[in-house]
């Protein structure tokens, strides 16, 4: 399969964790890696060449540090732009069926504070229902999150341990090692249409 990994970190230069998870990714073949907050540093989307790059790829992930419980801006701005109505969703938007989504994404806190009960209150899956939803209207196969809480408190050799498996992972889904379905998030239901994808 075809991985589009779309990056958005607005201070790339001064990350640890996404910027090794990038390097991790580097030079994959059949891995597409996108920076929008660089192609795009005005958020001024392109929204046809972005639908194309969609249509060029079996699995999108969204790869951006946690941010308020959610993503960076351009994230927001650009899932309102792409996923447009009749395109995405809605009466005759069946374009992105078949198809996989899937946050990679790195926190500040560690794993106990995104935890009922911890000091962020809710778990990981649950923050990022919004983006669970999007799949789910858009025809697509939500699958469980990758996560690297804490990862500038790791100690090095943790961190590159990390990366390594989100590397692992990427390459899996990429040979088919691994079947996206069976990385489907917990309790979710694939959407009515997601089969109408599946032959492209």
């Amino acid at each position: 399969m075809k991985l589009l990994v779309l990056h958005a970190h607005p201070r790339l230069s001064s990350s640890v964790v996404q910027r090794a998870m990038l390097h991790a990714l580097s030079g994959l073949e059949g891995v597409s890696l996108v920076d929008l907050y660089a192609e795009y540093p005005a958020l001024d989307i392109d929204v046809a060449r972005e639908q194309r790059r969609l249509l060029a790829h079996d699995v999108i992930i969204l790869q951006h540090p946690l941010y308020w419980y959610s993503s960076p801006a351009i994230i927001k701005e650009w899932q309102d732009l792409v996923l447009e109505n009749g395109w995405a969703y809605g009466p005759g938007g069946t374009k992105l069926a078949g198809r996989f989504l899937m946050s990679a994404i790195s926190t500040g806190g560690a794993e106990a504070a995104y935890q009922h009960g911890g000091r962020n209150r809710f778990e990981i899956g649950e923050l990022l229902s919004p983006f669970n939803q999007t799949a789910w209207l858009c025809s697509m196969a939500w699958l469980s999150p990758f996560v690297i809480h804490a990862g500038r408190a790791m100690a090095p050799a943790q961190l590159s341990a990390a990366t390594e498996s989100y590397r692992d992972l990427i390459v899996g889904l990429r040979d088919g090692s691994i079947d996206p379905l069976s990385r489907l998030a917990p309790g979710y239901t694939l959407p009515p249409h997601f089969a109408e994808g599946i032959v492209r």
